[in-house]
């Protein structure tokens, strides 16, 4: 690296770190505590969350496969260690040897026709092979002609991936845990794909004409085609990631909507209500049996004969002295008391 970017580098951390680093904690202890703000606690992963981040964890695998080297399409230069100026006949010699039976395939008969001049080669590491060989209108002379070709293919694997994407976030698929990271997946995908666009649009091919040898050649094609299915890979991952941490109430929490909170105070109240009847039905029946009554009574006659007892000692009598006297108020907790009871008799009284 150049000493001057090293230190305009060091410089740029230097004064926007101490700005930059206090934040960034903040926003990540505020992303951390929010699910204890909002009474909600960590939850296992749904089952439809736990399909979504398998999903998307395969297919990052597929997309990381897809950048080695047995996956990649062939470059027929660093394959046979050719240099660019080699001419035609003993490029395709070597690449002859290296074919079963010493037979070319299609692509080669296709690539050997385009590179009889320097600028189809040169149009080869910015494109690779697949546009060279099957582009039947393309010309060297018209070197857009190729990005026009091979615009589709650059954006097939962006747009494969957002259907991927699209799935797992589907709030029919993944609910609201889904649902929260759809907008923000689509424009990561949408960013990533504009990214590539540009970069292959502006890249200047005609740099290569200068290397005199194979390692000082940029393949460019190889080099980007990895950058893009690593960056969609890391995408996918990052998606799942969140989807477990918003899933599970770890982070990313949202706040349950007004109706959710309704929903959830009925059902309390369900709750209550039932346990209420269902000690009233207890009740009832222990009240109507002769045995279970005498049990009770003799139950409460032998508590209230236990708590008298340990009213009666003197550390407990001191100890609600003191509090009487000094740590409460007998006549807030009174009239709070009168204006309790006054509310809830009102509409017996107004009857």
């Amino acid at each position: 690296m150049d000493p001057f970017q090293s230190h305009s580098i060091r410089a740029f951390a230097l004064f926007f770190g101490p700005m930059l680093l206090p934040k960034a904690i903040s926003y990540y202890r505020s992303v951390r505590s929010a699910p204890g703000r909002h009474g909600l606690s960590v939850q296992p992963v749904p089952p439809t969350i736990r399909v979504a981040i398998f999903m998307l964890s395969f297919f990052a695998f597929l997309l990381v496969v897809k950048t080695l080297p047995f996956a990649s399409p062939e470059n027929v230069f660093a394959k046979t260690q050719s240099r660019l100026q080699i001419p035609v006949d003993v490029l395709f010699t070597r690449i002859a040897a290296l074919r079963p039976d010493n037979v070319y395939t299609p692509w080669d008969h296709a690539l050997r026709s385009k590179f009889v001049n320097l600028e189809s080669r040169l149009l080869y590491f910015q494109y690779g092979p697949e546009v060279l060989a099957e582009c039947i209108f393309c010309t060297a002379d018209e070197p857009k002609s190729y990005f026009y070709y091979a615009l589709p293919s650059l954006l097939w694997p962006h747009i494969g991936n957002l259907v991927v994407l699209a799935i797992a976030t589907s709030p029919s698929v993944t609910g609201k845990y889904g649902s929260q990271w759809r907008g923000l997946a689509t424009i990561c995908s949408g960013v990533l794909a504009a990214i590539e666009i540009y970069l292959v649009h502006s890249y200047n091919y005609q740099a290569n004409a200068r290397a005199l040898r194979l390692h000082e050649i940029d393949f460019f094609y190889w080099t980007m085609r990895n950058y893009r299915f690593v960056a969609l890979a890391a995408l996918d991952a990052a998606v799942a990631y969140v989807l477990y941490l918003s899933a599970t109430n770890r982070a990313f929490v949202q706040p349950p909507s007004p109706a959710e909170r309704i929903e959830q105070v009925n059902r309390a109240l369900v709750a209550a209500r039932s346990k209420v009847n269902a000690v009233g039905i207890v009740k009832n029946t222990i009240m109507r049996d002769e045995d279970l009554r005498s049990r009770s009574q003799a139950y409460w006659q032998h508590e209230v004969r236990i708590m008298g007892e340990v009213m009666e000692e003197r550390e407990v009598i001191d100890g609600v002295n003191d509090a009487l006297s000094n740590r409460i108020d007998i006549q807030n907790i009174t009239r709070d008391a009168e204006t309790y009871t006054h509310n809830v008799l009102r509409p017996v009284l107004e009857e």
